[in-house]
């Protein structure tokens, strides 16, 4: 069994759909606990309406500590092998959860499992696909743009029992607990990456992770967490990203040359009559 959780707090907006979502799935084997912080709005009516019809909903109403909090509250409730988090605003790729499942039944435990992950804009356009290839922990440390970690948690699923081995999310982490589970999990579970297209992420004005990126505090953050992992790993693990950091450091710096280049003359006879 696969236990989709999703926390939420005044998520009128979307709960439906994300409670549809999973829904349309038809996965025989899935279990969607709903998290609530006591919503203000009208969330919990929405989620008890849906719970009366669909029996593999489960839910709980009641004040945390924040996110993490209620994370850690859906995992405490959670009866499938699998775990899975779909924030109220994402989604699924159509058939993704038995696909999942599928592949589960072939990777040892415990497993990290991560696809790709569409982003979106407000206006439904698409940025770009998150493309996770190289999960290995001294290249997610090595502070590369884009960075090179799974952006949502949609598109990466695991086994419940990697919570004994790394502990679970950080209840004062409001901001980096996705990234902070993503350092530890990679170096205490078997990690398969697949190249198709699993969950779907929007980049929404006034969330969270919007707020702390516009603010400037969004690199302070996440420079502190990959510190912090950077100290714990071994002498020759910190020597090979500080190497890797020297080589993007100067590939962006090459990068934005060319671009510049390409910007001042558009045209080959532009560069003959600046020469």
């Amino acid at each position: 069994m696969i236990s989709v959780i999703t926390p939420v707090y005044n998520g009128e907006k979307f709960i439906e759909s994300c409670i549809k979502v999973v829904i349309d799935q038809n996965c025989p084997d899935v279990e969607h606990i709903i998290v609530d912080g006591d919503s203000k709005d009208s969330t919990v009516e929405i989620i008890k309406q849906y719970a009366e019809k669909y029996p593999h909903i489960r839910w709980i109403s009641e004040k945390d500590k924040g996110q993490s909090d209620a994370m850690n509250k859906g995992i405490a409730m959670a009866r499938g092998q699998v775990i899975s988090f779909l924030n109220v605003d994402d989604y699924y790729e159509p058939k993704a959860l038995n696909r999942v499942l599928d592949l589960f039944k072939n990777l040892p435990e415990p497993s990290l499992l991560v696809g790709n992950c569409n982003i979106w804009d407000d206006e439904e356009k698409l940025l770009y696909t998150n493309k996770p290839k190289n999960l290995k922990i001294v290249h997610l440390l090595s502070c590369r743009n884009p960075p090179p970690f799974p952006l949502n948690p949609s598109a990466y699923f695991y086994h419940k029992s990697l919570h004994q081995k790394i502990g679970l999310y950080k209840v004062d982490d409001h901001y980096m607990m996705d990234i902070d589970f993503i350092c530890k999990a990679v170096q205490a579970a078997t990690v398969r990456y697949v190249d198709e297209t699993w969950g779907n992420h929007r980049h929404i004005e006034g969330t969270k992770t919007i707020s702390l990126v516009k603010s400037g505090q969004h690199y302070h953050y996440l420079s502190s967490l990959l510190e912090e992992h950077k100290k714990q790993l071994s002498l020759f693990q910190q020597y090979q990203i500080v190497i890797l950091r020297k080589f993007y450091k100067s590939l962006n710096r090459v990068k934005k040359y060319l671009l510049k280049i390409n910007h001042d003359f558009k045209k080959p006879q532009d560069l003959v009559q600046k020469i």
